[in-house]
């Protein structure tokens, strides 16, 4: 349903005095939040900006008392979101301006080499790092847009990036969260003990309810939802049910349902996370290849040594860096001729030999430079067999060249190419490695007829790319053109017991799909998942579940 908009009568003038932080209504401040990261554009009604945590009551039970002016709350920080889960034609909150404290950073008590912090989510991952940096910490779940996305962000989204695969995703860090449900009122959550949910289960209240509801449907289907696991190491599509009640330990951790959760569950106020001890030494052995069939036999060789992490980028964004070259070098500080000379070994690979089809980063991490470049040599020297070319590299500068193309693709595409847009709709699918020689080659045949402009790049070591093509937002068939394709590759996707997204969420380009990937009884848990924490369906609509193909392909941003 689209709004009109009436400033003298629209509810949100009453709401304007309930709290003591500002609800905004003007033109700019409305269209400046009609848009994230991905293909969709809403036009809120208002953006709420609350002062604190009683404010925050205060918009939830205002909203809940005004459901049939059909007003809904969707939370907001970075507004980095690809999948459309931050926009809203209702209420959007911004919580940026007054949650973005920092609250403390500490070391661990009970273990020295780990640290915690406790944040609130407007706080932005750049100023977040800093202070856990400044204590020797590092949560090391951060994704490609770490300088402008926020730390509540990264939780509601379940994100990840280039650490994930010694790390795991953002859900492993979150050891507790505050958060303020439908009912108005703000709980805290954590890892509890049977006897501790118990006691909760015995409350005569919401939250009584929700652990008694959430308890007996998680424990109820226990074995189908252990069996429809995805298998892959990264996913962040449906709701998080997997780890909520362990058998084994006992331990029953609703924050699991949070993180991942797109704010359709209810609104985070405070997380607690974390931290680990970041290594003090790094190098990248660099691969270059130009026949994906030897693909899996690289990433079987590179894992047994143990990288931090091991990324790709193809050809397209390479030539991309080579043809905005200009741009790649306002990322360093050296000038222009000192960085082409630091690329000249690339360019001679290229004239010599051609355009390799996939770049290869595998970094290896330790306490000292000796301990970093045996593992590389030994990955190296174990790839020898597959004569493949291949550089370990000599400094940190050297290394940052191949990061900042890695990381700058999307810019890249999205700032030079006139005429088509980034169309982020099939930007994170995740297939077991082994199967990447079978996988990528169909997956190729099937975007070649749609004679797409696009670039791959990702975490090989986890098999998530992340695929994105431009597209022409002004041909009247690009509406019939992105549920088509997404079906194709997702189908794809899940022939080869993937994830249509491993860190990127469901929001409105995904959550239509949910159904397919899991599977009736398992989005059947999701829906009733949904409706224990948000029974009046006040959280963030047409998200996740709640997402429609109808709906959001009529939200296409084609300006």
């Amino acid at each position: 349903m689209v709004f009109s908009y009436h400033p003298m009568i629209d509810a949100t003038t009453e709401l304007s005095h309930l709290i003591k932080g500002e609800v905004a209504t003007d033109e700019s401040t409305r269209t400046a939040h009609n848009h994230d990261a991905s293909i969709f554009e809403l036009e809120p009604r208002a953006v709420i900006y609350p002062k604190n945590k009683d404010d925050l009551e205060q918009v939830i039970a205002f909203v809940r008392q005004h459901r049939d002016d059909h007003l809904s709350l969707t939370m907001r920080s970075g507004g980095t979101d690809m999948s459309g889960g931050s926009i809203t034609e209702s209420l959007l909150v911004d919580m940026t301006r007054y949650f973005n404290h920092i609250l403390e950073v500490g070391t661990n008590p009970r273990n020295a080499e780990e640290g915690y912090a406790v944040v609130e989510p407007g706080v932005y991952y750049r100023d977040f790092e800093k202070a856990t940096l400044a204590k020797g910490f590092l949560l090391p779940t951060y994704p490609a847009s770490r300088e402008i996305c926020t730390v509540g962000g990264m939780a509601a989204n379940n994100s990840a990036g280039e650490k994930t695969l010694v790390y795991g995703q953002t859900i492993r860090y979150v050891d507790a969260l505050k958060v303020v449900l439908s009912d108005s009122h703000e709980y805290a959550f954590h890892a509890l003990t049977k006897e501790e949910l118990d006691q909760k289960m015995q409350l005569n209240t919401f939250e009584g309810s929700v652990y008694r509801d959430s308890f007996k449907l998680l424990s109820d289907h226990y074995d189908i939802i252990q069996a429809a696991r995805p298998t892959v190491s990264k996913n962040s599509a449906g709701y998080q049910i997997w780890d909520v009640w362990d058998k084994k330990t006992g331990f029953f951790d609703l924050t699991k349902l949070f993180v991942g959760s797109q704010g359709t569950l209810g609104a985070i106020t405070e997380i607690t996370y974390r931290l680990v001890r970041p290594k003090k030494h790094s190098t990248l052995l660099v691969v270059f290849l130009k026949d994906v069939s030897v693909l899996p036999k690289v990433v079987n060789a590179v894992l047994a040594h143990h990288p931090e992490s091991f990324e790709s980028y193809d050809d397209h964004t390479l030539q991309l860096a080579v043809k905005f070259f200009p741009d790649i070098v306002k990322f360093f500080r050296s000038s222009l001729i000192n960085l082409a000379f630091q690329f000249l070994p690339e360019a001679w690979m290229v004239l010599t030999g051609g355009m390799p089809k996939l770049i290869l980063m595998a970094e290896f991490t330790g306490d000292s430079e000796e301990e970093v470049m045996e593992k590389a040599r030994a990955a190296q020297a174990d790839l020898l067999p597959l004569h493949l070319t291949m550089r370990i590299t000599a400094s940190e500068e050297e290394a940052r060249k191949y990061w900042v193309i890695r990381r700058e693709s999307f810019n890249l595409l999205r700032k030079h190419v006139s005429g088509k847009r980034t169309a982020p709709f099939i930007d994170d699918i995740v297939v077991h490695p082994q199967d990447l020689a079978t996988f990528l080659p169909e997956l190729d045949a099937i975007l070649k007829p749609y004679d797409l402009i696009y670039t791959i790049a990702g975490h090989i070591g986890n098999g998530n790319f992340h695929i994105i093509p431009l597209a022409d937002f002004h041909n009247p068939h690009i509406k019939e053109i992105i549920p088509e394709l997404s079906k194709k590759v997702y189908s794809l996707v899940f022939k080869y017991k993937g994830s249509m997204t491993g860190e990127h969420n469901d929001g409105m380009v995904r959550g239509a799909y949910l159904r397919d990937m899991f599977g009736d009884e398992i989005f059947e848990i999701f829906k009733k998942i949904k409706h224990i924490f948000d029974p009046d369906d006040i959280f963030n609509p047409h998200k996740k579940t709640n997402a429609t193909l109808e709906y959001s392909m009529d939200h296409v941003n084609i300006e």
